[in-house]
């Protein structure tokens, strides 16, 4: 299994930058795809981004392609998002997601992720 803690977040004006970690401790960390994705209020749950196990092979949502950059870390178990020229509309939780050691399941899926973190805060201000 895996802990996962996100970290980063923030308030930043539109136009603006931030980058998350999430941490990981457990098991089989690089051989993980992991996965960010985002919750605004009463919305459903939305991909955003995720890196296969591999580290080769990235994926990222049409709403944040050319915007956001994911990569990680295997050495510090760490998965980062690189967020840049925020929008309003990027304003949610974000979350850390991990699947299982070794696992190809659907990437974009919620479903596809076993292991969770407790979230971050991003807001984004006009």
């Amino acid at each position: 299994q895996v802990q996962l803690v996100e970290s980063g977040g923030g308030l930043v004006q539109a136009g603006g930058s931030l980058r998350l970690s999430c941490a990981a401790s457990g098991r089989s960390f690089s051989t993980r795809t992991m996965g960010w994705f985002r919750q605004a209020p009463e919305k459903e749950r939305e991909f955003v981004t995720a890196i296969e196990w591999s580290g080769s092979i990235t994926h990222y949502a049409d709403s944040v392609q050319g915007r956001f950059t994911i990569s990680r870390d295997n050495a510090k178990t760490t998965v980062y998002l690189q967020m840049n020229s925020l929008k309003p509309e990027d304003t949610a939780i974000y979350y850390c997601a991990a699947q299982l050691p070794w696992g190809g399941s659907t990437w974009y899926q919620p479903g596809s992720y076993p292991y969770w973190g407790q979230g971050t805060q991003v807001t984004v201000s006009s």
